[in-house]
C-alpha cells in the first residue's frame, strides 16, 4: 500500500487531503453530509405524500410499493459497485456524478406526470445514491485520520437518525404548506437547490484523487445479481395486481439458480483477481452470517412497518398529512433515545442479550399499536399511539444500535470495507423485500376482505332505506349494488377510474331530491367506514406476520457472541 502511495502521490486522493486545512476539512465534510443527508431523507419523506401521489397520478397499489421498494433495490444492488468505482476513477469525481444524477432524477421526480415516470425518476434516484453515498464514507477515510474518525462517523450516525426520522415531518410541511399549488411534488424538488450547491462545492473543496490500490470492477457479477433479484422482486409486487399468473412464480423459481450463478461468480472471481462484488470468505464468520440475515429480517419488519403504518393513518383513520407524520414522531423519539444512550449503557451489562431485548420491546410495541387500533377502530386518536410507537421505537434503536458491531466482530480488519458495503446493500435489499412482502400481505387482505368490512356497515345503510320507506326486497338490491361498487373500488388497479358498478349510484346520488341526497350522505359515510375498518383490519393482519418476524430476530439474537461492543451504525 505504502509503495503504491508512493509511485503515483499525485493521483491518490490521501496526497490531495493531506494539505487541506482545518477550515477546508470543515467545509468538505459539509459538503458530503447534505448529500448524506439528501439521500436518507428520499428514503423516508416518500411514505408520507403516498396518499397524494395515489390521488393526482392515480397510481395503483404496486406502483406506490415501487416507489420506495424501487429505490432501495437500486440502491442495494449498485452500492457496492459504486464504492468500487470510486476506487477506480476518484471519489470527488463520483460524488460529482452521483450528485448530479440524484439532481436531475429529484427534478424529474417532481415533473413526473405519470406514475411509470415516478416510478423510473425514483430507480434512477436510489441507482444515482449508490453512486453517492459510498464517497461520503470514503472521502472521511481520506481526510481524517484514524484518531479523528469516531467523533465524524458519530456525528453522521446522529445526522442518519434525524435525517431519517425528520424525512416524515419534512415531507407533511411541504405538502400542507402545498407551495406554488404543487402539492406533493416540492418533497423532491427541495433537493435541487441542496444538490445544485453541493455539485458546485465540490469542484472547489473536495480533495482529488483515487485509491492507490483499487479492486477491479465486477461487472458480470453486478448484473447477475440485478437479473436475480428482479427475477424475485418484480413478481412479488406485481403478482397480486396481475392475479398471480403463471409465469409470475415461473420467474421467481429461475432467480434461484441465478442467484446460485451468482455465487459460484463470486468464488471465481476470488481465485481469478480477488475483486469479487461479495468477498466469499466474509461467511466463514458466523456472527457476520448471522448478523446479515439478523439484518435482512429486521429490514423487512421497518420498512413494512413505516409502509403500512402510513396509509393507514392517512387513507384508514383519515389524518391530515402534517397530523399522520407527527403521530409517527413518538418512533423516531424511541430509536434516538435507545441508539444514543440506552444501547451503550445495556451492551455493557447485557451484550447480544441487548439485542433480545429490543426484539421483546419492537413486539409489544407493535402489539400495543394493534390493540389501540382494535379498542378504537377508525376513532383512534393521535395520542392513543404514542406508548406502542414509543415501546416499537426503542426497541428498534436497541437492535440497530448493534447491527453494525455484532456483524462485523470477527470480520477480517484487511476486509472491513468490503464487509461495511455488504452489510449496507443488504439492509436495503431487506427493505425492498419487506416492502414486496407486506405488500402482498396488506393489499391482498384489503381486497380479500372488502366484502366482509362492507357487511358491518349495511345495518347503517339499511335503516335509512327503511326510514325512506324503501321495501325490504328492493333494499337488498340497492345494498347490493352498492357492496359492488365497495368491492370493485377497493379491488381496482386504476384508482383514477370510477368502476362502471358505481357510475350508476353515482348518477343517481346526483339527482337533488332531499332523500336521495341524505342517502347518498348515509352511503358516503357507511363506505368511508367500511375502509377505515378494512385499513385496519389488513394492517392488523400485517403486523401479525411482523412480529412473527420479530421472533425470528429474538431467537437469532441467541446465535450471537455473547459479548458485543457498542459502535454506531453507518449508513
Amino acid at each position: 500500500m505504502a509503495k503504491a502511495e508512493t509511485a503515483h502521490p499525485t493521483t491518490s486522493a490521501h496526497h490531495h487531503a493531506e494539505k487541506f486545512t482545518s477550515r477546508q476539512r470543515t467545509i468538505a465534510l459539509v459538503i458530503v453530509a447534505l448529500a448524506f443527508v439528501i439521500d436518507l431523507l428520499d428514503n423516508t419523506i416518500v411514505n408520507i405524500a403516498i396518499p397524494s401521489i395515489q390521488i393526482d397520478l392515480g397510481a395503483s397499489y404496486s406502483a406506490i410499493q415501487w416507489l420506495t421498494a424501487g429505490y432501495a433495490l437500486a440502491f442495494a444492488v449498485l452500492l457496492i459497485t459504486g464504492g468500487r468505482l470510486g476506487d477506480v476513477v476518484g471519489y470527488k469525481k463520483l460524488f460529482m456524478t452521483g450528485v448530479a444524477g440524484f439532481t436531475i432524477a429529484s427534478l424529474l421526480s417532481g415533473l413526473a406526470w405519470s406514475t411509470e415516470v415516478l416510478v423510473g425518476a425514483r430507480l434512477l434516484q436510489g441507482a444515482m445514491a449508490a453512486l453517492m453515498v459510498p464517497q461520503v464514507m470514503s472521502l472521511m477515510q481520506v481526510m481524517y485520520k484514524p484518531k479523528e474518525r469516531g467523533a465524524v462517523m458519530g456525528l453522521f450516525g446522529a445526522l442518519g437518525g434525524l435525517a431519517a426520522s425528520l424525512g416524515p415531518v419534512v415531507g407533511g410541511l411541504l405538502i400542507q404548506a402545498n407551495i406554488g399549488g404543487l402539492d406533493w411534488r416540492p418533497i423532491f424538488l427541495i433537493n435541487i437547490p441542496i444538490g445544485l450547491f453541493a455539485f458546485f462545492a465540490a469542484i472547489k473543496y473536495l480533495p482529488n484523487g483515487k485509491s492507490p490500490h483499487p479492486l477491479k470492477l465486477d461487472i458480470f457479477g453486478t448484473g447477475l445479481i440485478i437479473v436475480a433479484l428482479g427475477l424475485l422482486l418484480f413478481p412479488l409486487i406485481q403478482g397480486r395486481e396481475l392475479d398471480w399468473p403463471a409465469w409470475v412464480f415461473v420467474m421467481m423459481t429461475i432467480s434461484l439458480p441465478i442467484f446460485a450463478l451468482f455465487w459460484w461468480w463470486q468464488l471465481r472471481k476470488t481465485k481469478k483477481d480477488g475483486s469479487p462484488l461479495i468477498i466469499p470468505s466474509l461467511f466463514k464468520a458466523n456472527s457476520f452470517r448471522v448478523g446479515l440475515f439478523v439484518n435482512i429480517v429486521f429490514q423487512m419488519i421497518m420498512l413494512g412497518f413505516f409502509f403500512t403504518f402510513t396509509l393507514v393513518l392517512q387513507i384508514g383513520l383519515g389524518y391530515k398529512v402534517l397530523e399522520a407524520a407527527l403521530t409517527g414522531l413518538p418512533t423516531a423519539v424511541g430509536i434516538s433515545f435507545s441508539i444514543g444512550f440506552l444501547a451503550q449503557k445495556l451492551t455493557k451489562k447485557l451484550g447480544r442479550y441487548t439485542m433480545s431485548l429490543g426484539a421483546v420491546i419492537m413486539g409489544v410495541g407493535l402489539g400495543a399499536i394493534v390493540l389501540a387500533l382494535a379498542i378504537s377502530g377508525h376513532d383512534t386518536q393521535p395520542w392513543e399511539f404514542i406508548p406502542g410507537l414509543l415501546l416499537t421505537g426503542t426497541g428498534m434503536g436497541l437492535v440497530m444500535g448493534l447491527m453494525f458491531s455484532v456483524t462485523l466482530k470477527d470480520v477480517d480488519t484487511k476486509h472491513a470495507g468490503s464487509a461495511s458495503g455488504t452489510l449496507n446493500a443488504v439492509s436495503q435489499l431487506g427493505g425492498a423485500i419487506g416492502i414486496a412482502i407486506v405488500g402482498v400481505i396488506f393489499f391482498g387482505h384489503l381486497t380479500s376482505n372488502a366484502a366482509t368490512s362492507f357487511a358491518s356497515v349495511e345495518p347503517q345503510i339499511r335503516s335509512e332505506l327503511t326510514s325512506q320507506m324503501v321495501p325490504a326486497q328492493a333494499q337488498d338490491a340497492i345494498l347490493k349494488n352498492i357492496q359492488t361498487c365497495y368491492v370493485d373500488r377497493t379491488s381496482q388497479k386504476d384508482t383514477s377510474q370510477t368502476p362502471e358498478s358505481c357510475k350508476a349510484i353515482e348518477a343517481t346520488s346526483a339527482t337533488q331530491t332531499p332523500g336521495s341526497q341524505k342517502l347518498g350522505d348515509v352511503i358516503a359515510t357507511a363506505t368511508k367506514k367500511a375502509a377505515s375498518n378494512n385499513f385496519v383490519n389488513a394492517f392488523s393482519i400485517t403486523m401479525i406476520y411482523a412480529i412473527s418476524l420479530v421472533g425470528v430476530t429474538f431467537l437469532l439474537s441467541f446465535l450471537l457472541p455473547r459479548k458485543i461492543d457498542f459502535e454506531m451504525a453507518s449508513h
